[in-house]
């Protein structure tokens, strides 16, 4: 077969965390479930009513822009895109075509080969979403509308054509929602709409592009992943018949995991493009004359918080991590927060011994990321819901690395915790789980294990060490875990010598 070359751009609609919509006073409330309730004349455009400029959404923009090293305009302005849909009032969208906020800009993904690539940024530009079409789910045909996502403030960000594969596309998406989230301008929430992805896929023999097909609204990264390599592989099929591909829009089935054509593709004459005559230019860095907006991007670049490339940077280099625990903990930012946190308590709680940071570390981020993460998947629980808090994880993984409690009891203990949110410490006490290490309780209990089991001993006199752990084991059943297992070991051999 040919060898075709696949190439992909993505254009990438999220919507913003505002107060309010991007026109108007109504709330932006993503999760309101009453129909038609966050609306108002401006944003259901009844005549006469004029929009008017969110600041808040433009700031968090030109936010994006600087963390994507974009260059920002120093005049933008706001276009009317015309289309008739019933999902938009006012029969056009105010949206951004010649002047958009952000040009240029690049984000970094790694591909399958585990290579660092910088995709190239066209453009990032801010724009109203349309309202929610709902359709009849029975036999009556038709359609209703909810006008709550009508105006909410949305960013489109365009890539430049230099994506090749769905791996690819997906890491790109991933990057994005994971640095929109460390901005705190979006919750990028896919499952509710907050974020899509729509690429625009070709094929090609050589290094001219071939007819683009784009895929609308694709609402997981799996759907990206999987909806682009079924494209790549239907065109080139196209291709290899001696057909064309004509330009056009295509949906995805998740069940039937197809594309399916929609439309053909509208082209920008299509829209008829011309600047919103209600709204004023917004200038950046200049004096604001007789109208216009002005916004200092220096004040911006200081409220950049660290960027999740620089935290995972930091955190191998700053707790001995590897770059897989780096990136786990970068990628969920709560539980790179939480860890953080009990790192700090646990070495306050350890003050008065001298213990490793290193070795800290490592308890730490063992404990979290298999134990603690694992009870909170097991019971649908995010980290910031937990009843446990860092410092009283710190206070836990303290009493068994000082030996106080056994491995066993820090993982029953830790349990309680997560239903209940006591402290440890009192959770130990009320059910004496402290550990035993005195000689003279132990000895009692050892001897009643050997009388109780003499095959295991003859096995261990005999140099088998594997029932030496099960004379362990029985003795750490007997004590409720509250033994020592290196007292236990000592002294069974001492006893057996």
């Amino acid at each position: 077969m040919a060898d075709y070359k696949p190439t992909i751009g993505l254009e990438i609609h999220t919507e913003l965390k505002t107060r309010t919509k991007m026109f108007c006073a109504c709330l932006n409330n993503p999760d309101e479930t009453e129909p038609n309730k966050n609306v108002c004349p401006v944003c259901l455009a009844h005549p006469g009513t004029l929009p008017v400029i969110n600041l808040e959404a433009v700031l968090k923009v030109l936010k994006v822009g600087l963390a994507l090293s974009g260059q920002l305009a120093e005049k933008s302005v706001f276009d009317r895109k015309n289309y008739f849909y019933p999902d938009l009032p006012r029969g056009f969208q105010i949206s951004q075509y010649q002047l958009p906020f952000v040009q240029g800009g690049f984000l970094e993904i790694e591909n399958e080969k585990g290579e660092r690539r910088k995709i190239k940024i066209t453009r990032v530009h801010l724009e109203e979403d349309t309202g929610r079409l709902i359709h009849s789910q029975n036999q009556e045909q038709y359609s209703l509308v909810d006008y709550n996502r009508a105006g909410v403030p949305l960013m489109e960000l365009v890539t430049e054509p230099e994506i090749h594969s769905g791996f690819e596309a997906r890491q790109f998406a991933e990057q994005l929602q994971l640095l929109l989230r460390y901005l705190e301008v979006s919750d990028a929430d896919m499952e509710k709409g907050q974020l899509r992805v729509e690429p625009n896929i070709s094929v090609s023999l050589d290094s001219k592009l071939g007819t683009k097909v784009e895929i609308k609204n694709l609402n997981s990264f799996r759907a990206v992943e999987e909806a682009i390599d079924y494209e790549i592989k239907r065109q080139i099929e196209i291709l290899g018949k001696g057909k064309a591909v004509h330009q056009h829009n295509r949906g995805w089935d998740e069940a039937k995991k197809i594309t399916l054509e929609q439309r053909s593709k509208e082209e920008a004459h299509d829209y008829r493009y011309f600047p919103e005559p209600d709204l004023p230019p917004i200038y950046l860095n200049q004096p604001i004359g007789d109208e216009g907006i002005f916004i200092n991007t220096e004040e911006i670049a200081k409220t950049l918080p660290e960027l999740p490339w620089q935290r995972q940077l930091r955190l191998g280099n700053q707790y001995f991590l590897n770059s897989e625990e780096a990136k786990q903990l970068t990628f969920n930012k709560k539980l790179g927060d939480f860890f953080e946190q009990a790192i700090s308590e646990i070495q306050e709680f350890d003050s008065g011994h001298q213990h490793s940071r290193k070795e800290l570390t490592k308890l730490v981020f063992n404990f979290l990321s298999s134990d603690l993460r694992g009870l909170a998947a097991e019971n649908k629980t995010d980290f910031k819901d937990l009843k446990i808090t860092p410092e009283t994880f710190a206070h836990l993984l303290t009493l068994f690395h000082q030996k106080k409690i056994s491995s066993r009891v820090a993982k029953d203990v830790l349990l309680e915790m997560f239903q209940t949110g006591k402290d440890p410490e009192e959770i130990i006490k009320e059910k004496n789980l402290f550990q035993v290490s005195d000689s003279g309780e132990l000895e009692s209990i050892i001897k009643k294990i050997i009388a109780e089991n003499p095959a295991p001993v003859a096995d261990f006199k005999a140099g088998k060490e594997q029932a030496l752990q099960f004379l362990v084991g029985k003795i750490m059943a007997q004590t409720k875990g509250r033994a020592n297992p290196e007292t236990v070991q000592k002294l069974i051999k001492q006893e057996l010598g």
